[in-house]
């Protein structure tokens, strides 16, 4: 008993494991699960957004206060 219960372990970790790899297709995958060419497009876009963001303070915006 305890032999087959060896041998299904061993067989089963390898397994297992293989299923922790990539997606097999040779693709660049970059952190969060995205293309190396998704995530230089998200780069470019976030780029853009804080070229064309204001600072709070260039407009002068007064804080609220709580009275």
């Amino acid at each position: 008993m305890r032999k087959s219960l060896l041998v299904v372990a061993l067989i089963a970790l390898p397994m297992t494991l293989s299923a922790c790899g990539g997606s097999g297709d040779g693709s660049d995958s970059a952190p969060g699960g995205v293309s190396a060419d998704q995530a230089r497009t998200l780069n470019d876009a976030a780029a853009m957004l804080d070229a064309n963001s204001v600072s709070a303070n260039a407009v002068g915006i007064e804080p609220e206060t709580n009275s």
